[in-house]
């Protein structure tokens, strides 16, 4: 007899799963762009998009991932404490991007292509804007934190590609209910 996972024991390999992306994905860009690129004021980044895809597939359980980008940031580019509080919770305001996923719908913006990478594009600027804020509240000039947005902006490039890619995969940018029940059907249509 086979055993079956629940639900929350799906979401929560799941979750464990994509923050393991997370972390050895954001380290690797982090530590190659500080080792061939140090003189290089822009940054790379792929929070956003990988936190838009757990938002799109559990809600407000991708704020562990937005947390969890900006802690991994830090720690691999040796980061102050300061810097800790910015962008981890800097990283946080990028929940706000539910509301509209809620209001249009997961299904509306997976299908469609543009709002896709607009979903994705809205939660980098959440999380630019956030860590401008945390700045500003820790004393930071508000000229300098206009840098947050401008020194990312390579992010946005690879945010959009990453969510493009992600909506045409089966399931990876889809409400996981939505995608085990839309399995489920397939399979009792199927015969299985």
């Amino acid at each position: 007899m086979k055993r079956q996972l629940s639900f929350q024991q799906y979401r929560a390999i799941d979750l464990v799963v994509f923050g393991l992306i997370l972390v050895v994905s954001e380290s690797l860009i982090v530590k190659a762009a500080n080792f061939w690129f140090a003189d290089q004021l822009y940054t790379v980044s792929v929070v956003a998009a990988l936190c838009a895809i757990v938002f799109m597939r559990w809600g407000v359980w991708g704020g562990i991932h937005a947390f969890l980008g900006g802690v991994v940031f830090c720690l691999a580019s040796r980061g102050t404490a300061r810097q800790f509080l910015v962008y981890s919770i800097g990283n946080l305001l990028s929940l706000l991007a539910l509301i509209p996923l809620r209001s249009l719908g997961g299904e509306k913006i997976r299908k469609d292509g543009f709002l896709s990478v607009g979903f994705g594009l809205l939660v980098l600027i959440l999380m630019q804007l956030g860590r401008a804020i945390m700045a500003l509240v820790l004393g930071t000039s508000l000229r300098a934190c206009f840098g947050f947005f401008a020194t990312d902006a390579l992010s946005a490039l690879f945010t959009g590609l990453i969510l493009w890619i992600a909506r045409r995969l089966d399931g990876i940018f889809e409400n996981q209910k939505h995608y085990l029940l839309r399995l489920h059907k397939e399979e009792d249509k199927g015969g299985y």
